[in-house]
């Protein structure tokens, strides 16, 4: 589904952060990709996201070269098929929960009865909908938290990209975000995850752990 053939991604002409990845995502797999902050890992999720381009090799999703896709055309791809967790939520502070969960959807120009049912259906999936009209910088780090993954539902994407999650949650927040991802993969999602936090390096539904350092494959 996802492939990764020699990918080198280098920044100011030498510094590489990845060197010759081969690496390739089966379609449903949960995938954790472990390493250090500067490993490489996140450089990882931004080249399937097409938010940006490898230097050298090709980024293939379900058959097409994305990291050959003009800037128009990878924001479409990302639209239609990913789903993005920051480690730092990246909500709009100003706007409600609600208004930020439908944000992906404005520029579908969806019927508003379409947009309302998806608007529920991702706010009643992650447990969110009593907090629906909150201003999300009044919410706690949980629930901004789950905001944050049902934004990132809300358009039913194939992948669900999440980047060091669990970051800014303690350990009880983090594994409630761990039972997300479990009932995520029961969908069947492909999920990806970058992370260095111990909690998901024993889940019993994890396919596979990717190690990295230093851009290399380990």
């Amino acid at each position: 589904m996802i492939h990764l053939e020699n990918v080198t991604k280098s920044y100011d002409g030498n510094v590489k952060a990845l060197v010759d990845i081969n690496l390739s995502f089966n379609e449903g797999e949960l995938i954790i990709l472990k390493g250090v902050s500067g490993s490489g890992k996140s450089t990882i999720l931004s080249l399937i996201a097409g938010l940006s381009k490898p230097t050298e090799g090709e980024v293939i999703v379900d058959g097409k070269k994305i990291s050959k896709l003009p800037d128009h055309f990878a924001a479409t791809y990302r639209r239609d098929n990913i789903g993005i967790v920051f480690q730092k939520y990246n909500l709009i502070a100003p706007l409600t929960a609600e208004e930020n969960v439908l944000l992906p959807l404005f520029p579908l120009n969806l019927p508003r009865e379409v947009m309302q049912e998806k608007l529920s259906r991702a706010l009643a999936l992650f447990s969110i909908e009593h907090k629906a009209k909150h201003i999300v910088k009044n919410l706690s780090g949980g629930e901004q938290q789950r905001v944050a993954i049902a934004r990132a539902n809300v358009n039913d994407p194939k992948i669900i990209l999440a980047d060091e999650p669990t970051a800014n949650l303690d350990e009880k927040l983090s594994r409630e975000f761990i039972e997300i991802l479990r009932e995520l993969k029961s969908k069947k999602r492909t999920i990806i995850v970058a992370t260095h936090d111990p909690l998901f390096f024993e889940l019993d539904f994890v396919d596979r752990i990717v190690n990295i350092e230093h851009g290399h494959l380990i």
